[in-house]
């Protein structure tokens, strides 16, 4: 056969290959039940992509850094048929820690092997646990969650709505490498993910350089957190620490400045001698202490101030409770309430009538979360700074990790 004659055909099967690989679709999406208020997507063919070209261009990392357990089970040899767009919802009326995600089994043998790799542990009736990660295996599907309060109604929804199952990809994210999408009744609202090489952008706007100008401010100075809310964003907050506390208050501006620091705690313990002699026994720790300013602008201070004192947040000595790290003291005056750490007194960041959330990255932070496994120390020890901003409708979130040679797609 002549040779040239083949070089078309293959040229259409390699491209039709390529297409299916890194282009087609399947935009349906099953695994979201009706009652998400809340859905997390991502790509995972451009997630692909993008971490193809990447590698392409750090040749550094192609023979591999490490060598990998022969015993470990990657995720691409688990079992789990891996879908076009990974979908991790949230439940209406449930905690906000609480998040799901059903993943399709096509070799149970192979996913029992991997959970066993990974040392989750049997609770029964194909529940399994590790950490704060849950499965439970139902039949060909696995739902994942970090909660299983969840399993049985997320199985039952998604059993009944299969067939008439009607959302599409397309209506939560326009070309992006992910999304995060608000449900409230027929409205999304959706804000688009990217990863970039030392930063990731959640935000529903392209306008952005306000808030670059804010940023560039907090980069001047050293404290660990700055927090500046307008009554709009204090209201949409302050319904993760209790529903009604924004109106049973009448709080309607919000500004809070921290540093963090190691300092020396003495801790005093009683013994005896040979002799039964009481004998006093100190012992020093270093622990890592926030110094702190909140304040708290209210139209009516005195209503803030009893609601505080009926859920009994405001002990004997004037101290705010809440705030695990004391001593601190509360007080009012005209405009509100301030809540101060009284060991080292800082001020407040001048007022820049903005709304966001600035967290800057400290390596006594990272030191002082013992749970962490040494990954998650390793991925936050990287980031220099978080960063939340609103204007009008506009929302930016940025998460931006320190300068490096490779992009945190093969950092991460």
């Amino acid at each position: 056969m002549n040779k040239k004659k083949l070089i078309v055909p293959l040229i259409v099967l390699l491209a039709a290959a390529l297409y299916f690989a890194f282009f087609h679709k399947d935009k349906t999406l099953k695994f979201v039940p009706e009652n998400a208020d809340m859905v997390v997507l991502i790509d995972m063919k451009k997630l692909t992509g993008q971490y193809i070209s990447s590698l392409i261009t750090h040749p550094s990392k192609w023979s591999g850094s490490k060598k990998k357990d022969q015993k470990t089970i990657s995720l691409k040899d688990s079992g789990i048929k891996m879908p076009d767009f990974i979908q991790i919802f949230h439940l209406k009326d449930t905690k906000f820690s609480e998040w799901y995600s059903v993943v399709e089994l096509k070799d149970l043998e192979k996913f029992s092997a991997y959970l066993k790799n990974n040392q989750f542990i049997s609770k029964g009736k194909n529940l399994f646990q590790k950490d704060q990660i849950f499965l439970k295996i139902i039949g060909k599907h696995c739902i994942v969650g970090t909660s299983f309060l969840a399993f049985d109604q997320i199985n039952q929804s998604l059993s009944q709505s299969s067939q008439k199952n009607t959302l599409n990809a397309d209506q939560f994210i326009d070309n992006t490498l992910g999304s995060i999408s608000f449900i409230t009744g027929q409205k999304i609202q959706n804000f688009s993910i990217a990863l970039k090489a030392d930063e990731i952008e959640i935000k529903n706007t392209s306008a952005t350089d306000h808030f670059t100008a804010v940023i560039s401010k907090f980069q001047k100075e050293q404290h660990f957190l700055e927090i500046e809310l307008d009554a709009h964003n204090v209201k949409k907050y302050a319904r993760f620490f209790e529903k009604n506390i924004a109106d049973s208050t009448q709080i309607s501006y919000l500004k809070a400045t921290a540093e963090i620091e190691q300092v020396n705690d003495t801790i005093i313990s009683y013994g005896y001698d040979d002799n039964f002699n009481e004998i006093e026994k100190k012992t020093v720790q270093k622990i890592i202490q926030p110094n702190y300013v909140i304040d708290l602008q209210s139209s009516v201070p005195e209503k803030a101030w009893e609601y505080f004192q009926h859920k009994k947040w405001i002990n004997d000595q004037g101290q705010f409770t809440v705030i695990p790290f004391q001593p601190n003291h509360i007080g009012r005056n005209d405009k509100g309430l301030t809540i101060r750490s009284t060991r080292k007194p800082i001020a407040l960041s001048p007022n820049l009538k903005e709304s966001y959330i600035y967290i800057r990255n400290n390596p006594l932070l990272v030191s002082s979360l013992s749970t962490l496994t040494s990954m998650e120390k390793r991925i936050l020890s990287d980031i220099d700074y978080i960063f939340y901003g609103n204007k009008a409708d506009n929302y930016w979130v940025k998460i931006k990790a320190k300068n490096g040679v490779l992009p945190l797609i093969l950092r991460w």
